[in-house]
């Protein structure tokens, strides 16, 4: 297991950009599998974003292809995720999620919560119109 910790909410006007940050320690972040999931209110936490434990392999979302991007840096224990051209649907709380890659789905369902093993207590996007 990981301790996972965002951070970099807040709040921005529609068309605006942010970036997220996910600290993982407790364990060798370059055997995990990162994800970055959202939840708005009164609805189902949905994938956004997913990157391999090299960074070669990422996954979006219909919703957010072409406008976020998910990066890792693994001497940092840090994965990111870059949000542009922001609208009012990207509202949410963001979680980021860390999956073993030892017996893991990733491959099959990078978007899938439970792929993901050890989650964080989530930052708060607000995109304001």
């Amino acid at each position: 297991a990981v301790q996972v910790v965002e951070s970099g909410g807040g709040l921005v006007e529609t068309g605006g950009s942010l970036t997220l940050s996910c600290v993982v320690s407790g364990d060798t972040f370059s055997d995990y599998h990162m994800g970055w999931f959202r939840q708005a209110p009164e609805k189902e936490r949905e994938g956004v974003a997913g990157i391999n434990i090299r960074g070669y392999t990422t996954r979006y979302s219909d919703s957010v292809k072409g406008r976020f991007t998910i990066s890792r840096d693994n001497a940092q224990n840090t994965v990111y995720l870059q949000m542009d051209n922001l609208t009012t649907d990207d509202t949410g709380k963001y979680y980021c999620a860390a999956a073993s890659r030892y017996g893991s789905k990733w491959y099959e369902r990078p978007l899938e919560t439970d792929v993901y093993n050890d989650w964080g207590q989530g930052t708060q996007v607000t995109v304001s119109s």
